[in-house]
């Protein structure tokens, strides 16, 4: 076991020597190609998550408000400026 007032490098770049991982071990993820594209993670805060029981609920709430919320247009009434040059 390590003592507690052990000097910890000062150097952001330099990881300890329990965080070191061995690259040439590494293996790649036999599911990522069935995932690629169709899911995105998200983490809600716990007072939120009690709320869904579960991702399907989330899932039905969310394209409730998506519905009910008018989209923007995307046309602009104000043409932007170009170059970032001010007058003046």
């Amino acid at each position: 076991m390590k003592r507690a007032n052990e000097k910890v490098r000062d150097s952001s770049d330099d990881l300890r020597p329990e965080y070191a991982f061995d690259y040439s071990k590494a293996k790649k993820n036999p599911y990522a190609a069935r995932l690629k594209g169709r899911t995105v993670a998200v983490v809600l805060e716990p007072d939120v998550a009690i709320a869904f029981p579960s991702s399907k609920a989330v899932n039905t709430q969310l394209r409730a408000v998506v519905a009910a919320v008018p989209r923007r247009s995307r046309k602009r009434t104000v043409p932007r400026r170009r170059g970032g040059r001010t007058r003046g």
